[in-house]
């Protein structure tokens, strides 16, 4: 019985630990930028016709489709702290996980305007 417990707990533990959104940054440009407020970075799905300087890759995972809002500021909020102006979404999809269910994964590059 106790065996059947722990099982239980640990496949409820795991399928928490799954289903956690995570925001991955990994910086790419050289150089340091002020920070910018979460709440002025654009989140584009076309490159700008203004010219820029790539600072940082972004990969999201785990988050559910209804949830772009969600998803899309927690972008700007990785993204602000290193002076990203915008972040450019350069791929998205859509996967059904095991013991998840349906998620979004978006990949993007963070920029600032020169």
């Amino acid at each position: 019985m106790k065996k059947i417990k722990y099982t239980i707990l640990a496949s409820a533990l795991l399928a928490l630990i799954g289903c956690a959104a995570r925001v991955d940054l990994t910086k790419t440009g050289s150089g340091f930028f002020d920070p910018i407020p979460a709440s002025h970075v654009e989140i584009l799905k076309t490159k700008p016709d203004k010219s820029y300087v790539e600072l940082a890759t972004i990969d999201v995972s785990g988050f559910k489709p209804r949830d772009s809002a969600k998803m899309h500021n927690a972008i700007r909020s990785k993204a602000g702290p290193i002076g990203a102006t915008a972040v450019i979404i350069t791929d998205e999809s859509v996967v059904n996980e095991p013991y998840v269910g349906i998620v979004k994964y978006v990949s993007g590059v963070a920029i600032r305007y020169k």
